[in-house]
């Protein structure tokens, strides 16, 4: 699994012309599942990714992680993180990525795991072609791959 993570002031994601999902403050998380993903590894990364120190305290030190500050996440399915580039020509290969059947199993249940905190999760449509917006706050951006 790999996980684009984005501090965001606020993100939205438009399917079809209608916004689907919203958040304030908060995470903006690109995921991308591979071969081999479960459970086990979706409660880790949200785990690290809920208390990750990501957050500006008073003195704009990174110290305050999402439940500190009572941050929202947004969840967007992204099956071209786990793309291998390296290979010889142009193209992308995905080989990596799981199957469209499973991620979706696995997103699904990655929006429940967030949900089971507490924390408001809005997410994207899997599959669809999605118009994702955000103001990223920083910008702060980082990878986890688990």
């Amino acid at each position: 699994m790999i996980t684009l993570i984005q501090r965001v002031k606020s993100g939205s994601v438009t399917v079809d012309g209608q916004v689907i999902g919203s958040i304030n403050k908060g995470l903006l998380l690109y995921i991308g599942f591979e071969d081999g993903d479960n459970l086990e590894k979706i409660q880790w990364s949200i785990n690290k990714i809920i208390n990750l120190r990501t957050f500006s305290d008073t003195e704009d030190k990174m110290n305050l992680s999402l439940l500190d500050v009572s941050g929202e996440l947004l969840v967007i399915s992204n099956f071209t993180l786990p793309a291998d580039l390296n290979e010889s020509g142009r193209r992308p290969s995905f080989t990596k990525s799981a199957k469209p059947e499973i991620a979706n199993e696995l997103y699904n249940q990655f929006i429940q795991e967030c949900k089971k905190q507490n924390i408001k999760t809005e997410c994207g449509k899997f599959g669809a072609m999605m118009d994702v917006s955000s103001v990223c706050d920083g910008p702060v951006n980082f990878i986890l791959k688990k």
